[in-house]
C-alpha cells in the first residue's frame, strides 16, 4: 500500500516533530523514508538585498553570493544527517535529498516519486508567509501534488485510533478508501463523522458507508453531527477521542472556496493531530 513516504525538512521544531511522526508510521506501515532539504532559491538570489547594498554603497550583491551560498549548502547537510541520525537511532535507514528551487514545486516534484508526502504544518518561513493569499506550503502541497498529504502538527503523540470525515464528495470517497486501508494495516481503529443538518442527506452517506464497509473487517462506528462542517471537526478534533483525522481535500470549488472558505484550510492550520488528505 505505502511504500515510499518523502519527508520535506528544515531543521524547524514543527519540521522534527514531521520526522518523528515518518519514523511512526515507516515502522506500523513498513515504508521506506526519503528526506528532502530545499534550499530555497529566493534566499540565494536576494533582490531585495541587492537593491539595498547598491543604495547604501556596500559592495555588489554578486560578491555575497558565494558565501550565502555555501552557508545554505552547509546548513542543508547538517539537517539532512540530523535526519539521517534520528532515523538511525530508531532503526530505519532513510534516503536523503538536497535540492535548489522554489520550496513548494520542489516537494510536489519529489512527492511524484513517492506514495506519500509527510510535512510540517508550519515550516521555518512561515511568519513571513502568514496571512499570504498565496497559502502555506502545506496546503499548496495538497492542492497540487496528487498525492496523500499528511500535515503534522506542533507536537507529537502516538497514533491508536483515526477519524474519517466523510461528505460523500469524490476526494470524501477516496479518503474512505485510505482510512480503510490504513485501518486494515495498522489496525487503528475508525470515527467516521458525517456533519449535515439534513436528515435525508445523513441517511444517504450511511447507507453508502456501509455498503463499502460491508466486505472489511476493521473496528469502525459512524456518527452524524448536526452543524457547521469546519467548527464540528475542529471541535472533535479538540475532544481528544483519536490521533489522526483523515478526510478528503478541498472538495468544493474555488468559488465557493472564496466566498465562504475552506473547511480543509482551515483544519490544515489549527488541527492539533496529524491530518492525512487525499484529493
Amino acid at each position: 500500500m505505502v511504500k515510499t513516504i518523502l519527508i520535506p525538512t528544515d531543521g524547524s521544531d514543527y519540521g522534527k516533530t514531521a520526522i518523528d511522526y515518518g519514523i511512526y508510521i515507516a515502522k506500523k506501515l513498513a515504508a521506506q523514508l526519503i528526506g528532502l532539504h530545499v534550499v530555497d532559491v529566493g534566499l540565494m538570489q536576494g533582490p531585495v538585498f541587492s537593491d539595498i547594498s547598491g543604495s547604501i554603497g556596500l559592495p555588489p550583491y554578486q560578491e555575497f553570493l558565494p558565501v550565502i551560498e555555501a552557508g545554505l549548502n552547509e546548513r542543508a547537510e547538517a539537517i539532512l544527517k540530523a535526519f539521517r541520525e534520528r532515523c538511525e537511532a530508531a532503526e530505519l535507514y532513510p534516503e536523503a535529498r538536497k535540492a535548489i528551487g522554489i520550496i513548494d514545486e520542489i516537494i510536489i516534484e519529489e512527492g511524484k516519486k513517492t506514495d506519500w508526502i509527510l510535512l510540517a504544518q508550519r515550516g521555518e518561513h512561515f511568519h513571513l508567509t502568514k496571512g499570504s493569499i498565496l497559502g502555506s506550503t502545506a496546503e499548496l502541497v495538497v492542492r497540487k501534488s496528487g498525492k496523500p498529504v499528511m500535515v503534522t502538527p506542533a507536537t507529537y503523540q502516538d497514533i491508536e485510533s483515526m477519524a474519517l470525515a466523510y461528505d460523500g464528495s469524490p476526494p470524501a470517497d477516496n479518503a474512505l478508501k485510505l482510512a480503510v486501508s490504513l485501518s486494515e494495516k495498522a489496525a487503528w481503529p475508525l470515527t467516521i463523522i458525517c456533519i449535515t443538518g439534513d436528515q435525508a442527506v445523513a441517511d444517504k452517506l450511511h447507507k453508502k458507508i456501509e455498503a463499502y464497509l460491508e466486505p472489511f473487517q476493521i473496528d469502525c462506528e459512524t456518527i452524524m453531527i448536526r452543524g457547521q462542517e469546519d467548527r464540528e471537526i475542529m471541535k472533535f478534533i479538540r475532544e481528544g477521542s483519536v490521533e489522526l483525522l483523515v478526510m478528503g481535500a478541498y472538495g468544493h470549488n474555488r468559488l465557493r472556496e472564496l466566498l465562504v472558505g475552506s473547511t480543509t484550510s482551515d483544519v490544515i492550520r489549527k488541527s492539533k493531530i496529524p491530518v492525512l488528505l487525499t484529493r
